[in-house]
């Protein structure tokens, strides 16, 4: 492509709600543009970016066995209510009404539409697994768009269904994603992880998320040093303790003062006590019903935990003029006694003794406080946030805590899906069964994003060879001289003669003006017609990701470029 025929917009300014490094550099480089909050439209360089992920997701998931179809992005509503879905999934699904008066929504996933096609389908166990796949827009209404194509409402995503006789074979298909995930990831020059996670919206009893490894991750990971242990903090296990609480002379329960007091910090300096003697009660909404959270004053809530254990749909926290009209009781003073809601406690609590808790009375708090005898809760389990200085679930070694850009997630589903939708097949004894469903998805157009925030220097984008739009660019210094012209259009075509992806800089501009623009856009090899070739009949060659530069003699040097691209595509 002729750089002087291409819509290639790049600026020096960076726009001002751009957060993030790739937000920045996509919009600086003339990738996407925005429509509207959270929509972008993708301009030839950055579809050309997108194309190159969606061609490696395709190549991996046809290589596993997949076969991909095309759904539609309007689904009917009904398939959502067979699911228990169309309430469930909250106000990011995008519902509508047609000229008829009926329910629909803009697709987030597909999961019912599937499920649909397979109970129209597949009738036999000789029929399965079979695994369906596309790669299509999808939408969901976020309440807050940011970080450009990080977290959109619109975006370009692969999600695949995989359906089965049983768990053993369900379990295999898991696998085989799992093993297409990392191939994928890793053709795309990633660095990334794969984690534990909540099921989420979609549901289902198990999923592994891909992070790609990145600063500014908008997930938190946890790492383990000594083995392979890897999970989401929303899913990160904290060791189990015993059940009993530790032994300990039990202090009787005393309401003292402590007005203006309502941090942990500064109850636990006027009472002597450290942070960790105190029980934090926060007040949640669950499903719209207020609960109370308890977890140990140096700890956080983890709030996807809190939901999981009350199995709730939605859990949000309030403010305080929110909890005060929820239970007529003051933040900052909150305790655990007496309380005519839901109480649930991290299992940490109930080993606390003597402990110190809010008296639920504006400026006093209450010392000997002890689980069992002063308070039950409702429901006790892993509640709490893990810490760096919590140890491995698995093998009891140090843990790391890494920022994180989820890129992929893949579910077993289970029945989930096919037994509220009543989507059966025949066994081999001529059984009706339902099918043991997985879905696994990967966020394409984040990916794009994730590779530039992973790489990326003060100069630009530094794209992955297999991801970058163009593989080289032939910079023409002299477009005016006719030798220059001639070396430089020889170069272009006989490097597209090779296969490779070329964009030929044939704009009358500074020399400086094109080196930033390369370096802006990232493209992996520059290769530049000049003063080089004038004085020595040589031409440039420099690697965007390293700097180094050598110089080539012309005959021999498409060649060396071709095996640099091929080596790195290998």
């Amino acid at each position: 492509m002729r750089y002087s025929q291409l819509l290639l917009p790049t600026t020096k300014e960076t726009p001002s709600e751009a957060e993030v490094v790739s937000h920045q550099l996509l919009v600086r480089g003339g990738f996407i543009r925005k429509l509207t909050s959270g929509m972008y439209t993708y301009l030839p360089l950055g579809f050309r970016a997108l194309q190159k992920v969606i061609g490696i997701v395709r190549e991996e998931m046809n290589r596993a066995g997949a076969q991909e179809i095309l759904m539609p992005m309007v689904q009917p509503g009904d398939l959502w209510q067979e699911s228990g879905r169309w309430k469930k999934y909250g106000p990011e699904l995008l519902r509508f009404r047609d000229r008829h008066d009926r329910d629909y929504c803009l697709g987030p996933t597909h999961e019912e539409v599937v499920t649909d096609i397979a109970r129209r389908e597949l009738q036999s166990y000789r029929q399965l697994p079979i695994n369906l796949y596309q790669i299509q827009t999808k939408f969901r209404d976020e309440i807050r768009p940011r970080f450009g194509l990080m977290r959109g409402r619109e975006f370009v995503m692969k999600d695949a269904y995989s359906f089965d006789v049983d768990d053993a074979g369900a379990s295999r298909s898991y696998e085989i994603m799992h093993r297409a995930y990392s191939r994928i990831f890793a053709r795309c020059g990633l660095e990334f992880r794969a984690v534990e996670a909540d099921t989420g919206t979609i549901g289902g009893s198990y999923s592994h998320e891909f992070m790609v490894l990145a600063e500014t991750g908008e997930d938190t990971l946890v790492i383990c040093d000594a083995c392979a242990y890897a999970a989401n903090v929303e899913k990160a296990a904290i060791v189990p303790l015993d059940e009993a609480a530790p032994d300990g002379a039990q202090q009787a329960l005393a309401r003292v003062a402590t007005p203006g007091m309502k941090q942990v910090d500064k109850v636990a300096e006027c009472l002597k006590v450290r942070p960790s003697d105190v029980i934090k009660t926060m007040i949640y909404l669950a499903d719209g019903k207020p609960v109370a959270a308890l977890v140990r004053g140096d700890r956080e809530v983890q709030t996807v935990k809190l939901k999981n254990l009350l199995d709730a749909n939605e859990v949000e926290a309030l403010t305080e003029e929110q909890v005060w009209q929820q239970t007529r009781l003051p933040v900052g003073y909150l305790g655990p006694m007496d309380l005519d809601i839901t109480v649930v406690a991290d299992q940490e609590v109930m080993r606390m003794v003597d402990a110190v808790a809010g008296a639920n009375e504006k400026g006093f708090h209450c010392t000997g406080v002890n689980p069992g005898r002063d308070f039950q809760p409702d429901v006790v389990g892993d509640l709490r946030q893990i810490a760096a200085d919590d140890r491995c679930p698995v093998c009891g070694g140090s843990l790391r805590l890494k920022e994180g850009i989820e890129v992929g997630h893949i579910f077993k589903l289970g029945t989930n899906y096919s037994e509220a939708m009543a989507a059966t097949f025949q066994d081999s004894d001529g059984q009706e069964k339902p099918f043991i469903m997985g879905c696994y998805g990967i966020g394409v157009s984040r990916v794009v994003a994730a590779a530039i925030e992973q790489n990326h220097d003060a100069k630009g984008i530094i794209f992955p060879v297999p991801l970058a739009p163009f593989q080289v660019i032939v910079l023409n210094l002299g477009p005016k001289d006719e030798t220059f012209c001639r070396v430089a259009e020889g170069l272009y075509n006989d490097l597209r003669a090779q296969g490779l992806d070329v964009l030929y800089d044939d704009r009358d501009e500074r020399p400086g003006s094109k080196f930033n623009d390369a370096d802006l856009l990232g493209i992996p090899f520059r290769l530049t017609v000049g003063k080089t070739y004038e004085k020595e009949g040589k031409v440039e060659l420099r690697s965007r990701r390293t700097g180094e530069t050598e110089l080539l003699p012309l005959d021999g040097a498409v060649a060396h470029i071709a095996g640099l691209v091929w080596q790195a595509l290998a």
